[in-house]
């Protein structure tokens, strides 16, 4: 199984890197795991702005030449894991930038001029791991689950993603929110996971 992760937070040294390296150690101990490839895109200083005028037509998105390598290792991943944070009930503006410019019609998606397109990234799975500060059930309950919706059903689904699997981590702030277990829970489940 190829792995593809995706980190999205500003800071090396917080706790969704910590996230991050914990699905690492567990993939490295992993014999069906392959290979595994990060993406971090505030290092890589990923430009998420959509920019569409004469010299760039949303019609090309999926020929951007600047994107080329994140087209590809999307192509080359089996499992895509996102870790990120949830700022005001939703991912960062960086993760949503990313999705704006990288699940392009013709890349992601074939519109067959009915309600619903040909998603091209079928046979894919997707990982999300998110931590808020606020409690674990605030999304689903307060939010009426709209994370998961946004993630799943006006995404994935939409590009031929069926199994999403949801770590949402509440109360990351607070020195009762149980950090180690989190964390050795994401360990287990990656060491374990299969395509």
């Amino acid at each position: 199984m190829n792995l593809l992760l995706i980190y999205v937070h500003p800071n090396h040294k917080s706790l969704s890197h910590s996230f991050m390296e914990e699905v690492l150690k567990g993939s490295e101990g992993n014999p069906g795991v392959d290979e595994v490839r990060v993406v971090d895109l505030y290092e890589e200083n990923f430009n998420p702005v959509l920019v569409f005028n004469e010299d760039k037509k949303r019609r090309d998105m999926h020929r951007d030449p600047e994107l080329a390598r994140y087209r590809e290792l999307l192509t080359w991943a089996n499992k895509i894991v996102f870790v990120y944070p949830i700022w005001w009930g939703r991912p960062p503006a960086m993760l949503m930038g990313f999705i704006d410019r990288m699940f392009a019609s013709n890349f992601a998606y074939r519109d067959k001029g009915t309600l619903l397109p040909e998603g091209l990234l079928k046979g894919k799975s997707v990982v999300c791991i998110s931590v808020m500060k606020g409690p674990t059930g605030y999304l689903q309950w307060w939010l009426g689950n709209v994370h998961q919706i946004l993630m799943r059903k006006t995404l994935f689904n939409y590009v031929g993603i069926r199994h999403v699997k949801f770590f949402e981590f509440g109360n990351m702030e607070s020195s009762k929110g149980r950090h180690s277990q989190k964390l050795n829970k994401i360990y287990r489940y990656f060491k374990a996971v299969n395509a």
